[in-house]
C-alpha cells in the first residue's frame, strides 16, 4: 500500500525563510514562555482541590459485613452471654497479670488494654513468689492473666497449688497466651491437661463460634476472610467435654490425602468450662497481632469475672466539626459538599439514633471563600435547624492570649450576635475553645466569660491530663462546667484528599477496621470526636470515616450506638465516672503542648520547689520561721484564713484552681534566685495530697518532721483545749483517745485528729508511692528542738540551696521559752508567739499506756521503714518501742 505524503505549503516555507533572525528568536522565546506557563497552570490544577473535585468523586464507604452479604440478621446478646452470676462472689474486680519481663511486648499490650478499658490490675513478674491473693477472707483478684501460659504450667508445686486453690475457692479464672516456638510441635499435650497443641501454623479466615458463651462485646457467628497476621499460630485439639472452641481458622496451605478431604477447621481460642479441674480458663493461640483478639480478651475477662469486669454495651457518639467557616479558599465546603453532609447525617442517623453533627462557628470567617464556597455557607445556614451548633471565638483566637475579661467577652458577644442574626440556636450550653486554649490548663477568665455570655455548662478537650497516651484522657468539672475528654479520629485540618492521607488510604482503613479508631469506640462509652471543615469538603474524608467505622462496629460488635445533646451527654459521663469530677492539676511547664496554651503572664518558677508537709504539732511553724531567715528561701504569701499555710492540696482550696494557688507566690524577676516553698502541716496525712502534689510538683522535695506520736496526740489535744474546742474542754484526754464508734461525732472527730496523723508509717508509704526516697527528708523533731542549726544546715544540703548560710550564730536558746529563737540585728531575740512552747501537765498514765499499745504496730512499721531508707532510728521511737 502506498501512503501519499501531504503537499508542502511553499508559501509557508517562503514566509518563514524571509523572516528576520530577531523575529525568529522572539517567536521561540514566546513559544517557550507559553509552554512553561501551560505547565505551571496544569500543575496547579492537577494538584488543587478544584482539579480533584473536577476529575473524580470523593471515596464512598465500601465495607460490607459478611453476615449482611449472606442475608443474616443481627442477633441480640444471648442469655448465656450476659456473664452475670447469681452466686455470691468474694473477690475484688481486679486483674492479676503475670509477665515474663517488664519489657515484654505482649505484656505491654495486655496492660494497655486494661488501662484503656479502665480495668484495675496489678503486675507481677513470673517466676517470683506469689503476691498475697486474699485480704480478710476476700479474694483480691477476679482474673489471673499469664502472658506466657507455660509459666503457669511450669510453676513450682507449692505456688501452683496455692494459685489453683485460690481460683477454685473464689471462682477466679485464668487467661493464658501460648507463645510461638522455634521448633514445631504437632499434637503435643499440655502438661496435666487433656488438651493438645500444634504450633507455627499459617492461617486464613477467622470464624466466631455462634454458640460461645464467652462472646459478649464480640458479635458471635461473624467471619473474617483473608490471611491472618504472623505465621506462628498455635491451635488446640481435644476430645474432653470441658473444652469448647471460641474461634476457628483454616490453614493457608492444605494438601488433601483424598479428593473428598475438606479443609479442616482449627481451634485458635479455646474455652475451658472448668469441668476437668474446677478452674475456668480461656487460652489464646496467638497474641494481639490480629485485632479481633483485643475484643476476645475483653470478653474473656468479662466471662471469667462473672460480669464484674464487663464493659457496658452502650456507646454514645458526638462528632464536632470545628471551624465550620474557617478555611482557606479552595478547601471549604461547596453546595454539593453540604448536601453530602446532610445525606450522610441522615444515613448515620439510621444507624445511630439521634445523631446530628455539631457545628462550631467563628462568625468573622463567614463568606470568606470562593463564590461557590460562600454559597455553601449560605446553604449550611439555610439548614441550620438540622444541626447542633456551638460557639467558637468570633475571630478564632486563642483565649489564653487574653488577660482582660472584657475583651474576651466582647469576642464572644460578637459571635453571639452573629448567631442571633442568622437564626442559629444559642442554648446548647456547649463550647470548645480554638486549639483547646484555656480549657486545660485552665484560663480562669475563659470559664467566667463562657458562663456570663453563653451560659456554657459543657466543654471538651484532648489535653486533660495529657494528649498522649489517649487511653489516659479523662473528664473533670471546674467552675460548674463539665469538661469531657475529646478523642481524635485521625483527621486533621490538612487531611483533604484520600490519596494524600499520611500512609495512604490503607492506613485510614486499618484504623477504621479494627485499628485505633475502632478501639476508641470499644474502650470509651462516650466519644466526643474533633473534626474540621476541611474534612468535609474536598474528598469528604470525615463522612467516609464515620460512616465506615459505624458500619464496622455494628458488624463485629454488639455495641449499641446513640447520640445525646451535649449537656445530657456530659451528665451521662459523670454518672458513669463520678470519681473523675474532681480535677487533678498537672504542671503546665512539663508538657510542651500545655505550655503553648498557657498564659504568658504565668511563670514556671513561680511554683514552690519544696513542701513542708507536717504533721501538725511537730515543730513545722518553727521550721517555717527559721527557713524564712534565709536570704534566698521565700515562702508563700500568708492566707487571710489559714495564716502562713495555703492548704491547697487538701480540702476545697484545691478546686479553686492553679491560678488561685500561684497567686500566693511572688512572681520571680529575671535576676531573682528565689527558692520558694510552702508549709501546710495538714498535708502529711491527707489521703489525696500526695497524688495531687506529685501531679503539680513531681520534682519538688518533701520535708516532714516526726516526734513521738503519743506526744503529738497530747499536744494536739491541748492545742484544741486552749482554743476552747467543745469536745476538748468537755472530755479528758484519756476519754478522747479511747472513745468508741458510738461516741458523739465531735468526740470522734477530735479523736481522729489526735490519733490518725501519728500513724507515721502508713502516711509515709503513701508519699513514697509517688516520691522517691531521694526527694524525701525526715527530720527528727526532738533534734530540731534541741539543735536547730545542725538540722537547718543539713536541710540546706538536702535542698541544694545555692547560697549556703550557717545558722549557728543566727539562733539562740531562750530558757524562759524552752526553745531556740531568731537572733536579730540588734543581737536580741525574736521568738514565736505565746501559743508556742506551752508547758502542759504530764500525760495521764492510763492514756500513755493505751497509746503505747495503740501505736505499737505503726511504730514497728516505722522502724522497718527507716531501716529500709537507711535512716537512723530516733531516740523517741526507741523509747516508744521499749
Amino acid at each position: 500500500m502506498v501512503v501519499e505524503r501531504p503537499a508542502i505549503n511553499h508559501d509557508t516555507i517562503r514566509l518563514f525563510c524571509s523572516a528576520s533572525q530577531p523575529a525568529i528568536k522572539l517567536c521561540l522565546v514566546a513559544a517557550l514562555l507559553f509552554s512553561v506557563m501551560s505547565m505551571v497552570i496544569l500543575s496547579y490544577y492537577t494538584s488543587s482541590s478544584y482539579w480533584h473535585g473536577f476529575v473524580r468523586e470523593p471515596p464512598q464507604p465500601s465495607f460490607q459485613c459478611h453476615s449482611i452479604k449472606e442475608g443474616f440478621t443481627k442477633t441480640k446478646v444471648g442469655i448465656n452471654n450476659i456473664h452475670t452470676s447469681s452466686e455470691k462472689l468474694r473477690f475484688d474486680p481486679k486483674v492479676l497479670v503475670f509477665l515474663e519481663t517488664q519489657y515484654s511486648r505482649l505484656g505491654k499490650h495486655i496492660c494497655e488494654i486494661l488501662e484503656a478499658s479502665r480495668t484495675k490490675y496489678k503486675v507481677e513478674i513470673s517466676g517470683k513468689s506469689l503476691p498475697p491473693l486474699t485480704n480478710h477472707d476476700k479474694g483480691k483478684y477476679a482474673v489471673i492473666v499469664f502472658e506466657n501460659y507455660e509459666k503457669y504450667l511450669a510453676m513450682n508445686k507449692w505456688n501452683r497449688h496455692l494459685l489453683d486453690k485460690y481460683c477454685k475457692e473464689y471462682n477466679a479464672g485464668i487467661i493464658g497466651f501460648l507463645h510461638s516456638k522455634e521448633e514445631t510441635f504437632i499434637g503435643a499435650q499440655l502438661s496435666g491437661f487433656p488438651l493438645f497443641i500444634s504450633t507455627n501454623h499459617q492461617l486464613q479466615d477467622y470464624y466466631l463460634n455462634p454458640s460461645s458463651s464467652v462472646l459478649r462485646l464480640t458479635r458471635a457467628g461473624e467471619v473474617y476472610y483473608g490471611a491472618l497476621p504472623s505465621g506462628d499460630w498455635t491451635v488446640f485439639k481435644t476430645n474432653d467435654s470441658s473444652y469448647e472452641p471460641v474461634t476457628w481458622s483454616r490453614p493457608q496451605q492444605f494438601a488433601p490425602v483424598n479428593s473428598d478431604d475438606l479443609i479442616p477447621f482449627l481451634t485458635t481460642v479455646i474455652q475451658d468450662h472448668g469441668r476437668f479441674d474446677g478452674i475456668q480458663r480461656v487460652l489464646f493461640g496467638n497474641g494481639f497481632e490480629f485485632w479481633l483478639h483485643k475484643l476476645l480478651f475483653l470478653d474473656s475477662v468479662s466471662w471469667l469475672s462473672h460480669g464484674k469486669l464487663s464493659l457496658p454495651l452502650y456507646r454514645y457518639l458526638q462528632v464536632d466539626i470545628d471551624d465550620i467557616f474557617v478555611g482557606e479558599k479552595g478547601t471549604r465546603m461547596k453546595p454539593v459538599d453540604v448536601q453530602a453532609l446532610l445525606h450522610t447525617q441522615e444515613q448515620i442517623n439510621n444507624l445511630v439514633p439521634g445523631f446530628r453533627f455539631n457545628l462550631g462557628f467563628s462568625g468573622k470567617f463567614y463568606h470568606r471563600g470562593t463564590e461557590e464556597e460562600n454559597e455553601g455557607d449560605d446553604i449550611l445556614l439555610a439548614h441550620h435547624s438540622k444541626f447542633w451548633w456551638f460557639c467558637h471565638m468570633w475571630s478564632h483566637t486563642k483565649p489564653h492570649l487574653y488577660d482582660n475579661i472584657s475583651v474576651l467577652e466582647m469576642e464572644m458577644t460578637m459571635n453571639l450576635q452573629f448567631a442571633q442574626t442568622h437564626g442559629i440556636k444559642t442554648d446548647s450550653g456547649y463550647s470548645v475553645a480554638p486549639h483547646h486554649s484555656g480549657i486545660y490548663p485552665v484560663h480562669e477568665i475563659l470559664y467566667q466569660a463562657w458562663k456570663h455570655i453563653w451560659n456554657i455548662r459543657v466543654t471538651a478537650t484532648e489535653e486533660y491530663p495529657h494528649l498522649r497516651p489517649a487511653r489516659y484522657r479523662r473528664g473533670f468539672i471546674h467552675r460548674n462546667i463539665m469538661v469531657l475528654p475529646r478523642q481524635t479520629c485521625g483527621l486533621y485540618t490538612h487531611n483533604l484528599f484520600m490519596d494524600r492521607y499520611p500512609g495512604g488510604a490503607d492506613r485510614l482503613d486499618k484504623s477504621i477496621e479494627g485499628g485505633d479508631l475502632f478501639h476508641q469506640f470499644v474502650y470509651n462509652p462516650i466519644n466526643v470526636f474533633m473534626t474540621h471543615l476541611s474534612n468535609y469538603g474536598n474528598d469528604r474524608l470525615a463522612l467516609y470515616t464515620f460512616e465506615s467505622v459505624i458500619k464496622f462496629i455494628q458488624c463485629w460488635t454488639n455495641l449499641h450506638l446513640s447520640t445525646l445533646p451535649p449537656i445530657q451527654l456530659a451528665e451521662k459521663y459523670f454518672q458513669m465516672f463520678p470519681e473523675e469530677s474532681n480535677p487533678v492539676w498537672v504542671n503546665p511547664c512539663l508538657d510542651k503542648r500545655h505550655l503553648a496554651i498557657w498564659s504568658s503572664k504565668k511563670a514556671c518558677n513561680q511554683l514552690p520547689k519544696f513542701l513542708v508537709i507536717g504533721p501538725q504539732k511537730t515543730g513545722t511553724t518553727a521550721l517555717y520561721t527559721f527557713l524564712s531567715m534565709h536570704p534566698v528561701i521565700v515562702s508563700n504569701h500568708p492566707s487571710g484564713e489559714t495564716f502562713e499555710e495555703v492548704q491547697f492540696f487538701n480540702g476545697n482550696n484545691y478546686f479553686k484552681g492553679l491560678d488561685w494557688y500561684m497567686n500566693f507566690f511572688p512572681i520571680p524577676t529575671n535576676s531573682s534566685s528565689s527558692y520558694m516553698f510552702e508549709k501546710s502541716a495538714t498535708y502529711f496525712d491527707g489521703e489525696l495530697v500526695p497524688v495531687r502534689a506529685h501531679a503539680l510538683l513531681p520534682h519538688a522535695k518533701i520535708v516532714t518532721i516526726l516526734i513521738s506520736p503519743i506526744k503529738r496526740a497530747y499536744s494536739w489535744y491541748q492545742h484544741m483545749k486552749a482554743h476552747e474546742d467543745h469536745a476538748a474542754v468537755k472530755y479528758a484526754f484519756y476519754e478522747v483517745v479511747t472513745a468508741s464508734d458510738n461516741a458523739p461525732k465531735i468526740l470522734r472527730d477530735l479523736k481522729s485528729r489526735c490519733l490518725n496523723p501519728g500513724l507515721y508509717a502508713q502516711h509515709l508509704e503513701r508519699w513514697l508511692a509517688f516520691y522517691p526516697p531521694s526527694q524525701l527528708m525526715i527530720i527528727d523533731g526532738e533534734e530540731l528542738k534541741g539543735d536547730p542549726a545542725i538540722v537547718l544546715n543539713r536541710l540546706q544540703q538536702f535542698l541544694k540551696i545555692p547560697s549556703f548560710i550557717d545558722f549557728t550564730n543566727k539562733l539562740r536558746y531562750v530558757p524562759q521559752k524552752g526553745f531556740y529563737c531568731q537572733v536579730t540585728q540588734q543581737n536580741s531575740t525574736k521568738c514565736l508567739g505565746h501559743t508556742k512552747g506551752r508547758h502542759y501537765p504530764p500525760v495521764d498514765p492510763l492514756a500513755q499506756k493505751f497509746l503505747k499499745a495503740f501505736y505499737l504496730s505503726s511504730n514497728i512499721a516505722l522502724s522497718k521503714l527507716l531501716t529500709r531508707l537507711r535512716l537512723p532510728i530516733p531516740q523517741w521511737l526507741e523509747d516508744d518501742l521499749s
